[in-house]
Formats: C-alpha cells, sequence, structure tokens
C-alpha cells in the first residue's frame, strides 16, 4: 500500500526556529571543538571520507588512479583507509576493476545528480545499472523544485523507487540544504528521505553556492535521533561540499557527537564527502606527529 507522506509528516513537529538553530551550532562548538581536536579523532574523520571526484573532466584514467592511491595508502601513522571512493556511474566499472583496498567501498553518485530533473524511471534506471556494475552505494539528490513547490509526495515516492532500485546496494540521499534556505525545510526533507528509506541522508552535491553547513548539519543530526528513537532505525549522517581543513571536519563532528553519540561514529553511519580533505587531514596529523610542518599530497 502506498504510504502518505503528509500523513506520516503530521507526526513529527517541523517547526524550527532559524536564529535559535544558529545559537545552537555556536554552543556546541564553543563547548566541544577543543575536546576532540586530536590526533585520534583526526585519524577517525579520515576513516569517514567518501574520496570523491565529480567533475566533468574524469576519465577512467583519474578514477584508476584514485584507486591506485587508495590500494597503495602506507598506514604510516596506524590509521584505517578511507571509507569509500565516489564516482560518476561511468567511472563505476573502472573501480570495480581496480579498486583492491580491504574495507573501501565503491560509491556511485546517480539519480540524473547533481539536477535529479529527469524521468523517474530513468533515475532508478540508473541507480540500478550503477549497482550492477559494482556499486556499493548510491547517492542520490531530493527533486528540489518538487520540494520547494510543496509536492512532497512526489519527492517521497522518487526516493522509494530509487530505493528498490538499489536493490543491495546503500542509498544516501543528499537534501541540497543550502537550496532548501530554512531549518524547517531541512528538517521536513531529512525527515521525509529517512520515512522513504534512505540509508543515510546527505546535505549536498557540492555544486551550489552555499554546500555544508554546521546548521544543517545540527538539523539533519537532531532528525536522526528523533527517527531513531521513533523507529528504532539507525539512518547515517554525510555533510559533504567545502569540507576541506582538520577544523572543518573536527566542527562537524563535533556536532554527531553531540546529537547522535558513539554508536554513529564510525563509517558505517557517518561519512565525509570530500576531495582535498585526505591530504589535509594527513599534513595535520604528521605535523602532530612529528613536529614537522610538510605537505603531504598522497591521493
Amino acid at each position: 500500500m502506498k504510504k502518505n507522506i503528509l500523513e506520516i509528516l503530521k507526526t513529527y513537529n517541523l517547526e524550527l526556529n532559524d536564529q535559535e538553530v544558529a545559537n545552537q551550532v555556536k554552543e556546541i562548538i564553543a563547548s566541544d571543538f577543543d575536546s576532540l581536536y586530536s590526533v585520534e579523532n583526526l585519524k577517525k574523520n579520515f576513516s569517514l571520507i567518501d574520496l570523491t571526484t565529480l567533475n566533468s573532466t574524469d576519465t577512467h584514467e583519474r578514477a584508476k588512479s584514485f584507486a591506485d592511491n587508495v590500494n597503495n595508502f602506507r598506514n604510516d601513522f596506524d590509521m584505517p583507509n578511507v571509507a569509500a571512493i565516489c564516482v560518476y556511474p561511468y567511472q563505476v566499472p573502472t573501480l570495480n576493476e581496480n579498486l583492491k583496498a580491504e574495507g573501501v567501498n565503491i560509491a556511485s553518485v546517480a539519480g540524473v545528480f547533481p539536477s535529479s530533473q529527469s524521468y523517474i524511471e530513468v533515475k532508478a534506471l540508473e541507480c540500478k545499472m550503477a549497482v550492477e556494475k559494482g556499486a556499493d552505494e548510491i547517492d542520490i539528490v531530493i527533486s528540489i523544485g518538487a520540494f520547494l513547490a510543496g509536492d512532497y509526495q512526489t519527492v517521497f515516492d522518487e526516493i522509494v523507487a530509487q530505493k528498490e532500485a538499489c536493490g543491495k546496494g546503500h542509498l544516501k540521499v543528499i537534501l541540497e540544504t543550502g537550496e532548501l534556505k530554512t531549518a524547517t525545510n531541512i528538517r521536513t526533507a531529512s525527515i521525509l528521505a529517512m520515512e522513504a528509506g534512505a540509508d543515510f541522508i546527505k546535505t549536498s552535491t557540492g555544486k551550489v553556492p552555499v554546500n555544508a553547513t554546521l546548521e544543517a548539519a545540527h538539523i539533519m543530526t537532531q532528525a536522526i535521533a528523533e527517527y531513531h528513537k521513533k523507529t528504532g532505525r539507525m539512518v547515517g549522517f554525510k555533510p559533504a561540499g567545502g569540507i576541506s581543513t582538520a577544523k572543518d571536519a573536527i566542527e562537524f563532528y563535533s556536532i554527531s557527537n553531540r546529537n547522535l553519540g558513539e554508536k554513529w561514529l564510525n563509517n558505517e553511519y557517518l561519512r565525509i564527502g570530500a576531495s582535498s580533505l585526505a591530504n589535509n587531514l594527513l599534513t595535520e596529523i604528521h605535523k602532530i606527529e612529528t613536529g614537522e610542518e610538510k605537505t603531504i599530497t598522497y591521493f
């Protein structure tokens, strides 16, 4: 039986005050950041990274080079590898052929990323094909135009269809929070996506002017905690877009730590979508561990 998302949303309090959210974020960072900024947590954040290349100029050779670098990652500082490599669907077979590193997943954007402006049949087929070609995880974007027009049922039904098309693959649903603008919209989209079956909810594509923000992370992780309390199902969280420094990583980690707690602080339920963050974390870890100022460009 088809679910009515409007009726489901009525069971949640969706109204949030943007200024109150901003104040709560400031309090968390002021209280928790310094105690969480440690080598141990920097290494943990490295293990949360979805190492990402999503450029129109991407080639099979670039995808192979990402796989090779991950395969050859030297564990100089007693730390785990990244969580996944994220590419466009066309590069999935290349990763499937070349990625050998244990425990590193293949992630693919799909569903006509980043706009999500196409027929649901096309979006679902792209999800299905990416999994068939070897993707473990699929990152899609909600139909933002439909959401902003108030057509929540269409947004919900499309997520359901793409989740089904993923089969065994895990589905990460991108809310594009910078385009949703308000705290209430971000909370509503978070609940909608989880009720539709999202395994993760993700902030951004990295393709719009405003990407991951701490305020969006706060709203989304609070929604995840409430959804878990209500249903018993753990949903993951992935901030993405503009996260590039060790400081950025620990700020977002602080929000997840406060709102979700220890059970979520691993790469089964927490990811970071990034490209330059990996090298910057390695550089910072090297500096703290050795006292040597040295830029590391491993990836």
